[in-house]
């Protein structure tokens, strides 16, 4: 009995379940907003791009020219500096003490130089003079000792021998005044002009390692050279910097007067861009906001995409068209490296095409 309603009933109640799922299943599933309303497209034709914000001047990445332990960073997150303003500091003593040796080598061959053009001392003039005279003196005593030996000669009074020796000293004699005389008039004449040429390259060789010290010694204080608001600051006092790559900068710059969005557009986006055409900008998350873009310049230069959004669609291998626009940042509060949705309207190119 139970065999032979049993089973049929059990098929009837399967059959019923079975019919009853594939109903339910094939209910429609109610369709949920999304987490993030996604940008709203102002163009009926456009040209799609993502958009990073960044000062008028672009991000300056300021490093140190030289290695050294950073003492002082003046730098601070969110300051305006003007040129010339110090951003960081390195040790500098060995250079100081460098200076200090050069200054005092400059004044000495200062001092030589001084020293050659002050000559002939007058002091030492007389008392060169007076060797001048004392030398002529004893020429003319010598020689009116050999003339009156040449008549004591003729007399047998001395002889020959004696002449000869009196004729000898005569003549050191005379060599002797000819010799002070000689030292007088170089004295007089004072330093010789080839030693004044090599005192004042001597001169000239040492300012110039003055300011090459000095110059070193400035370069150790690395400064703003445009004006511009300190974006970032990655050193502290006490780090060894050295020259670090180019995605380690020690101090980001840059001028946000007037911020500029760099936008990516596409390759194959490219023959559909116009440079006179209206584009609008809107923050991730905020679909509404619509921002009017004005265009600056492109960079005619196709790269490849660096800036990437998360979209499983793009590739590492894209190249973009890189386009600057100026943004009203008046309208919206906008930050260096924020991300933005831009829209290009591509009506009349569609046209064209």
């Amino acid at each position: 009995m139970l065999t032979k309603f049993g089973l049929p009933i059990i098929a009837l109640a399967l059959l019923l379940f079975a019919v009853n799922y594939v109903t339910s299943a094939q209910k429609p599933i109610p369709q949920l907003p999304p987490p993030i309303e996604p940008a709203r497209n102002p163009f009926p034709n456009t040209v799609a791009g993502a958009g990073m914000v960044e000062p008028q001047t672009e991000n300056i990445t300021m490093g140190s020219p030289t290695p050294g332990v950073v003492v002082e960073v003046m730098a601070k997150v969110g300051a305006k500096v003007q040129p010339g303003d110090p951003l960081f500091r390195l040790d500098d003593r060995q250079l100081k003490a460098e200076l200090l040796a050069r200054k005092a080598m400059l004044e000495d061959a200062r001092a030589q130089l001084t020293k050659l053009e002050a000559l002939p001392r007058k002091e030492e003039l007389p008392p060169a003079a007076a060797k001048m005279r004392e030398a002529q003196s004893d020429y003319d005593n010598m020689k009116d000792q050999f003339v009156r030996g040449e008549r004591l000669v003729a007399k047998k009074a001395i002889t020959e021998e004696d002449l000869a020796n009196r004729r000898q000293m005569t003549a050191q004699a005379r060599e002797r005044y000819n010799k002070a005389a000689a030292d007088y008039e170089l004295l007089k004449a004072g330093a010789w002009d080839p030693d004044k040429a090599v005192a004042q390259s001597a001169v000239a060789r040492v300012e110039s390692q003055v300011k090459q010290t000095e110059t070193e010694l400035d370069r150790l204080t690395v400064r703003a050279l445009v004006e511009a608001d300190v974006l970032q600051v990655n050193v502290r006092p006490g780090e060894f910097v050295g020259a670090p790559p180019a995605s380690s900068a020690l101090v980001v710059l840059g001028n946000v007067k007037q911020l500029h969005v760099r936008v990516d557009v596409d390759e194959y986006d490219i023959h559909r861009f116009r440079t006179d055409a209206p584009a609008r900008a809107s923050l991730k998350g905020q679909p509404k906001t619509n921002l009017p873009l004005t265009f600056v310049r492109v960079e005619p230069y196709v790269v490849p995409k660096k800036s990437l959004t998360g979209d499983n669609t793009e590739r590492v291998d894209t190249r973009v068209l890189q386009v600057i626009y100026a943004i009203d940042a008046t309208q919206q509060q906008l930050y260096v490296g924020q991300q933005l949705d831009v829209f290009i309207d591509a009506t009349g190119a569609a046209n064209k095409n």
